[in-house]
């Protein structure tokens, strides 16, 4: 009687030491921006589709956090706070040059963001932008990246072009409060500015580095390490997101705007008339993602020239398709 007591009282220690443990791994931690470019997040998680898909792997919880930037985002993961992430190409060059332990499992845009020059302003090539002044997002963004490469290849010297660094709500107040000259940033904050008459797009970001790659999913090594099957359901259940996008963008334009809380009108415009293209394969986006590592190191952003082994992880893609 003694014995068989010991023995549950030692079961229920053993239980509750371990509890937090399996607590922990309940629940999975996504980063996302409130933009179109990321609407297979969006979308997955207005359908259920990330708890339903993900409960069977022993996922209770989903939690979001949303993010203004890839800068913030990936300083939210190099402290253990996402599991996974969409999030611009350029930032996890940085973040992963710096030791953050994850990789690129699939592929979520490519293109999508546009040149907005403030009404009274007129864009006569890349030469207009010597003297104005530009909002963008944080420096290491794919913006930041795309605007001096850009710049650069254009002989234009991007000292001679005030950067602004702002969030994308903060740049759309500042191009339309006349703060700022112009701004790049991604769908859908041109289509607001220019809804809202207060500038014109001059420019698509696939005119200035055609097929460039976006954003992508961001995961955790140890997610990949010690749950390789919840990747794979991950990865299935984005693919399965990102379909239904491109399937029903008028529907998905209304989920978007209920769940941003975002004009649906500016919403449906954005999709209208981007260039930008929601993707799934993470291969479309190695050429450009080494162009953006190459930029980023010569930039001084990244500690080393990062190559695809570094970046990339494409055999649980492979292996779905």
């Amino acid at each position: 009687m003694r014995r068989d007591f010991m023995l549950i009282a030692i079961a229920m220690l053993l239980f509750y030491l371990t509890y937090p443990v399996f607590a922990a791994g309940s629940v999975l931690n996504i980063g996302y921006q409130p933009s179109t470019l990321h609407m297979a997040e969006i979308v997955a998680d207005q359908k259920g589709w990330w708890q339903q898909d993900l409960k069977p792997f022993g996922i209770t919880e989903i939690k979001e956090f949303q993010f203004p930037a890839g800068a913030p985002e990936m300083q939210a993961m190099l402290a253990g706070e996402l599991d996974i992430a969409y999030v611009g190409v350029s930032p996890p060059i940085t973040a992963i040059s710096q030791g953050l332990d994850a990789k690129i499992v699939a592929g979520v845009n490519v293109n999508g963001s546009n040149l907005v020059f403030r009404k009274g302003f007129s864009y006569k090539g890349p030469q207009s932008l010597v003297g104005l002044s530009v909002a963008t997002l944080p420096i290491g963004s794919i913006q930041d990246i795309t605007l001096k490469k850009w710049l650069k290849e254009n002989n234009v010297d991007v000292s001679k072009v005030k950067i602004v660094y702002l969030g994308p709500g903060d740049a759309t107040t500042a191009i339309e409060a006349g703060k700022v000259d112009a701004v790049f940033l991604p769908q859908p904050a041109p289509a607001i500015i220019e809804l809202d008459g207060k500038g014109k797009s001059v420019l698509a970001v696939g005119q200035m580095w055609p097929n460039a790659a976006a954003n992508c999913l961001l995961v955790s090594g140890k997610l990949i390490r010690e749950k390789p099957d919840l990747v794979k359901q991950i990865i299935k259940t984005h693919i399965n997101a990102t379909n239904y996008a491109n399937d029903h963008p008028d529907e998905v334009a209304e989920i978007y705007a209920k769940k941003i809380g975002q004009n649906l009108t500016q919403v449906k415009y954005s999709i209208k008339t981007w260039d930008g293209r929601w993707i799934t394969d993470p291969k479309i986006e190695i050429p450009s993602v080494l162009e953006f590592a190459r930029v980023n190191y010569e930039l001084n952003y990244a500690k080393k020239n990062l190559t695809e082994k570094d970046l990339f992880d494409t055999s649980f893609y492979d292996n779905l398709i």
